[in-house]
């Protein structure tokens, strides 16, 4: 396992609310980062088949690009009912096919979706957000970080805060969406809390533990 000895990285993303969500995690540690798209890096095709793959190519791409240690997420909302769908695709889920995302109708797809398989009842509407990180460096050596949170598919959305699917994913345990929490409430391992809460904040506690800590 290669330790991180610098706090200057690349954050290997093009995805405005990934970034603001990363940038939130690693601030306190440090770092020193700019965005794949603040480099205007190309964004690179994630033709991968897994999350670790699509998270590979990102980082590997900017670590390349910039001659600097690079990291990146894959993350996705995996659904039981929908046989894990939509998985890696899940950003594909948003595309309006003329270049932007929109989620909003991703949500209403996921739901018409469990509708058609007739899941209806919360114990029908269970699934998992997963988040896998990649650290890359320019020699293309890379480690991997996943983090999982089990919850459930509620239906109509709510909340406003976060981004993706955050406002139909209810985490089990807590009666409130993600797009109902704010950031401390959904990242709560950056006050202190040992377990932590969003996919995201436990593959990075996993990241710090394993590349940061002595």
């Amino acid at each position: 396992m290669r330790k991180l000895d610098t706090r200057t990285i690349v954050v290997a993303s093009h995805n405005k609310g990934k970034i603001a969500e990363i940038a939130d995690l690693i601030g306190p540690l440090g770092f020193s980062a700019k965005s794949a798209a603040e480099l205007n890096f190309e964004e690179p095709a994630e033709t991968g088949t897994t999350f670790e793959e699509n998270a590979a190519i990102k980082a590997l791409a900017s670590a390349k690009a910039s001659g600097m240690p690079a990291l990146s997420d894959d993350s996705g909302l995996v659904i039981d009912a929908l046989d894990g769908a939509p998985g890696v695709y899940t950003a594909d889920w948003a595309e309006t096919g003329n270049g932007t995302r929109d989620f909003a109708m991703a949500m209403q797809k996921v739901e018409n979706a469990l509708q058609e398989r007739g899941a209806t009842a919360p114990e029908q509407r269970t699934g998992r957000f997963v988040s896998v990180l990649c650290l890359a460096w320019p020699d293309g050596h890379t480690e991997f970080f996943r983090g999982e949170v089990e919850g459930t598919i509620v239906w109509p959305p709510r909340g406003t805060s976060g981004f993706g699917y955050d406002p139909i994913f209810q985490p089990e345990g807590y009666a409130t969406s993600f797009g109902e929490m704010t950031s401390d409430e959904k990242h709560g391992w950056r006050q202190g809390d040992a377990t932590a809460l969003s996919h995201r904040a436990r593959a990075f506690k996993t990241f710090v533990e394993t590349c940061l800590e002595a």
